[in-house]
């Protein structure tokens, strides 16, 4: 109970006595109604803010999505390969080198 031993416990609850005496019923159902209005409009901001958040991110992925139609893309090309002449995939014997030079 957020670290509050029974004796934490006890003085504010002899503290509340004394301050509101006959009016804590009616102190107490006061702070009650502000609790509750307080977390209910907690929560409706909480909302506000996940669906403004969603909807931020549901635009920003169909206007990305749309940019890229099929229609604009360019065919990917890859180079085409052409295979050396056929004089020079032979290797050269060591007696064609002697020769040439």
């Amino acid at each position: 109970m957020l670290g509050f031993s029974f004796g934490h416990i006890l003085i504010v609850a002899a503290l509340s006595v004394m301050l509101f005496g006959k009016r804590l019923p009616e102190v107490a159902r006061t702070v009650g109604k502000h609790l509750a209005d307080f977390k209910r409009n907690l929560r409706s901001i909480e909302e506000a803010i996940s669906t403004t958040t969603s909807d931020v991110t549901r635009a920003a992925y169909t206007t990305h999505s749309s940019s890229y139609d099929t229609e604009d893309r360019e065919e990917a090309t890859a180079p085409r390969f052409e295979p050396p002449p056929a004089a020079a995939s032979e290797p050269r014997s060591s007696a064609d080198t002697a020769s040439a030079s």
